[in-house]
């Protein structure tokens, strides 16, 4: 049997971005995305990459970069290739809200994502005072930024997974549409 007879994986793959401070609860979140138990994590000094299967057929690529202010400077070379930006937001740290809006809009901003897809995760709802979606849905500008493009604010908590599952199913949507709308541009072009 020749070669040309194998099938071609059928399993499609996404590039997922995942963006925000440092202790927004990025790791924890990919760690929960795929365990179930709660894991301690160290400050992500780089970046983690980890491959997570949404549904049968597809599989996202979860691209977890460090927050820290040196590394927000080197955010702008993850963004090529992505097919939707997780953007992670402590919502319980009234203090660092700003700082994470403006690097969020910073990242809108940018070329190399026009009309990517973007759910925020509005993480740490379980701590007392955390703002809930529609807070960081207005907060954020939402409307204003994400208008060229899907976008979605999911309240959720790492430490108790909830929230998570709907999170994961967003982006795969998001995702796999943005990939097909790509495809059917690409080949528009030809």
């Amino acid at each position: 049997m020749g070669l040309q007879n194998a099938k071609p994986s059928r399993v499609k793959r996404a590039s997922i971005l995942m963006l925000g401070l440092d202790s927004a609860g990025k790791s924890t979140l990919l760690y929960k995305f795929r365990y179930t138990d709660t894991f301690l994590t160290m400050p992500t000094i780089g970046f983690n990459v980890d491959m997570i299967e949404a549904r049968k057929d597809f599989t996202l690529t979860f691209w977890d970069v460090g927050g820290q202010k040196k590394m927000r400077e080197l955010w702008s070379n993850f963004l090529e290739d992505t097919h939707a930006l997780l953007y992670v937001v402590d919502s319980s740290d009234k203090c660092r809200l700003e700082e994470s809006r403006r690097e969020f809009e910073l990242i809108l901003k940018n070329e190399s994502i026009k009309n990517v897809p973007v759910v925020v995760l509005a993480n740490k709802q379980d701590l007392p005072g955390a703002l809930n979606a529609e807070e960081i849905t207005r907060r954020f500008k939402m409307k204003k930024y994400c208008s060229d493009r899907n976008w979605y604010v999911q309240p959720c908590c790492a430490i108790t997974g909830e929230g998570l599952e709907e999170a994961l199913q967003r982006v795969a949507t998001f995702a796999k549409q943005y990939r097909k709308s790509k495809e059917t541009f690409t080949t528009l072009k030809e």
